[in-house]
């Protein structure tokens, strides 16, 4: 085909397949259905699904354009400003469609007959900003607004991460429009349906932007996109596929429900997908390669165009799937137990010996975080191996155990019980901010990556480019300098417990994501700066480390024992108000805490010090060994001046002696 075609072709297919997949499936699962009371109308029912889909398709294509531009493509370019552009008009129909859509949605939820008067505008006031959906479609189209100026306006690397992340973000607030707090498994439905959503558009959005640039591209440089966005695209499948699983699960719950009409539309889906990928599989291994050549050229994207099939299917079937009332009941039920008022989930039972090593509570987030971590941990390894590079096995264990210890952590008993129990609460803080930041630090990530990672020549950023950016960035410089990561992880420590941080990271899942990634950031760069084995701008003499080891030990263990005599509860309305049958009352269990932020919490602090002693002994060894080394290779000739300096004024006194004693 016509590459101009194809640029028409191409989106056209795509939302003529998911329109049509759409409508199927609102039919078969009876997502249009007229409600029994308190119906908006067919406009509504049929109309709202439409401007989802399209909130979803323009999404993909202001978040996939960003991120093919910053790994694929060269900043300045024809190609890097068309990218841009996309993405600036893939933001103004998502703002116009989030718009649209939540207007929609305060008419479906209220149900109010649309009107100029002034109680109507109230209504929908009220609406936007009170209510979780409202706010939700709110903050998506004012996003969609800034960013549509914003990708429009930028074009250099900078701008354009700024912008991509702001568009990631902006992802967020469509994962919680569906779903309320008064739902069971509300946050991992939530974050499913987030990494779900922000992986299809990279995934569907790039493949978009490939066929919309074919005709800007040369035959070589194609093929060295294609190669780049495949990379992205198979780590996009892993992430969709996992996150759909896990999404579903929570609607199905048992195979039977897969003969539901809910259960029919998900096969679809999961059909739809994994002809995609194996369509993926097939071009990465076999078409890219020889993609200058015409005939493979051809058949590379006819391939294309059937995957958009697929992607457009897959569209429509999970927009179809929100709408469709799963087979069991996923809200809580209304006679709550304190614990599910607060929590959203029931109370786990008694914290035994062995739960410490059965109980799951698995954040996906952090899942994918560890998994990706491994992978590409031990591929760099496997490389450098390749290659003939040797790579030290204890860094490779040392990482592995980091890695192994933030799952125990985000995705185990910790995980399970820290919002029941404020002593697991401050566990998970001591592992996040200090045991597992030494092991990973330890792990030499960082110098991995700079070694193993291909460098390019091209002008375009990779892994290797952004990473050494990054750490070479002035931001960077000033946080990883050891004072200043010394002072973010004392004064964090103290503003987080004392301040109403902690409160919002209770009632927000979005707050203890964020708490996660600050304590384990904030433990990084302060353990980093100490015993770190990759290159950071500056570091202070190991005397000043020590000193500074001291410093934090000293206010660590004032945080701990002031928790210990505290008296009150911190936010007591939540740990109070569990009502939990079993364990220690909550001051008592508070109490706990304190003694393990002060003790257990030390240890860490005591390994990086003798460490630190250790590197300090080393590095005079190293420097005496140096010095011994110049004086082999000069035959001690600095000694051998100093003897013959201190022979020349022997003799010049005593000459002054024999010529005094003449006189």
């Amino acid at each position: 085909m016509n590459p101009r075609a194809l640029r028409f072709a191409g989106p056209a297919i795509l939302a003529g397949a998911g329109l049509i997949t759409l409508l199927l499936g609102l039919a078969y699962g009876g997502g249009a259905t007229p409600l029994v009371i308190g119906d908006p109308g067919p406009v509504v029912r049929w109309v709202l699904p439409v401007t989802e889909l399209t909130v979803n398709l323009s999404a993909a294509v202001l978040v996939g354009s960003l991120v093919l531009a910053l790994f694929s493509l060269v900043a300045g370019s024809k190609e890097f400003d068309f990218a841009l552009d996309a993405a600036s008009a893939g933001a103004a129909i998502l703002t116009v469609a989030s718009g649209v859509t939540g207007y929609l949605t305060f008419l479906k939820v209220i149900p109010a007959r649309p009107s100029a008067d002034a109680a109507f505008g109230e209504q929908l006031g009220r609406f936007l900003v009170d209510t979780d959906p409202g706010r939700a479609w709110l903050m998506t189209t004012v996003a969609g607004a800034v960013l549509t100026v914003l990708a429009f306006a930028v074009r250099g690397w900078l701008p354009t991460l700024l912008v991509a992340v702001l568009a990631i973000a902006a992802m967020v607030p469509m994962a919680t429009a569906g779903h309320t707090g008064s739902e069971a498994n509300h946050n991992i439905a939530v974050t499913s349906l987030a990494l779900h959503i922000i992986a299809a558009a990279a995934w569907l959005g790039g493949l978009l932007l490939l066929i919309l640039l074919r005709p800007l591209l040369t035959r070589d440089r194609l093929a060295d996109v294609l190669q780049r966005y495949s990379s992205i695209a198979l780590a996009a499948f892993v992430v969709v596929t996992l996150s759909g699983i896990a999404r579903a699960a929570i609607g199905i719950l048992s195979f039977q429900n897969l003969f539901s009409a809910y259960g029919a539309i998900l096969i679809v889906k999961v059909v739809a997908l994994l002809a995609m990928g194996v369509l993926g599989a097939v071009y990465r291994r076999r078409l890219i390669a020889g993609i200058r050549d015409t005939a493979v050229a051809a058949r590379f994207w006819t391939l294309v165009l059937l995957e958009v099939v697929f992607m457009g299917i897959a569209s429509g079937a999970a927009v179809a799937l929100s709408l469709t009332p799963p087979p069991v009941d996923t809200t809580l039920p209304l006679d709550r137990t304190p614990a599910e008022v607060l929590t959203g989930s029931a109370l786990p039972p008694e914290l035994t010996i062995d739960r410490f090593f059965t109980a799951w509570d698995v954040d996906l987030i952090w899942a994918f975080a560890v998994g990706f971590g491994l992978f590409f941990y031990l591929a760099g390894v496997r490389r450098l191996a390749r290659r003939g590079d040797r790579w030290p096995v204890g860094r490779t264990v040392l990482w592995i155990t980091g890695l192994v210890l933030l799952f125990y952590v985000t995705c185990g008993p910790v995980n399970a019980y820290q919002d029941y129990l404020f002593s697991m609460h401050m566990v998970g803080h001591m592992l996040l901010s200090m045991a597992i930041p030494m092991c990973l630090v330890f792990g030499a990530p960082i110098t991995l990556a700079s070694r193993a990672i291909r460098k390019r020549d091209d002008g375009t950023r990779g892994g290797r480019e952004w990473i050494l950016w990054a750490i070479h960035s002035p931001y960077a410089k000033v946080i990883t300098h050891p004072l200043v990561a010394a002072a973010l992880f004392i004064v964090s420590l103290w503003a987080f417990y004392y301040t109403d941080i902690f409160r919002w990271t209770l009632y927000d899942h979005l707050g203890h994501e964020w708490m996660v990634l600050h304590f384990l950031t904030v433990g990084y760069l302060f353990v980093m700066s100490l015993v770190g084995i990759d290159p950071i701008p500056y570091r202070l003499p190991h005397a000043g480390r020590l000193l500074t080891l001291i410093g934090v030990m000293a206010m660590h263990a004032f945080f701990g024992i002031s928790i210990m005599m505290s008296s009150g509860l911190f936010v007591a309305e939540w740990f109070g108000s569990m009502a939990r049958p079993w364990g220690l009352d909550p001051l008592a269990d508070q109490y706990m805490g304190g003694g393990i932020a002060w003790s257990i919490g030390e240890i860490p602090t005591l390994i990086l010090a003798i460490v630190v002693a250790v590197q300090w002994s080393r590095s005079d060894e190293r420097r005496q060994r140096s010095s011994d080394r110049q004086a082999d290779r000069s035959g001690d000739a600095e000694l051998e001046a100093y003897n013959a300096r201190l022979a020349e004024i022997a003799a010049r006194d005593e000459r002054d002696a024999r010529r005094e004693a003449a006189r």
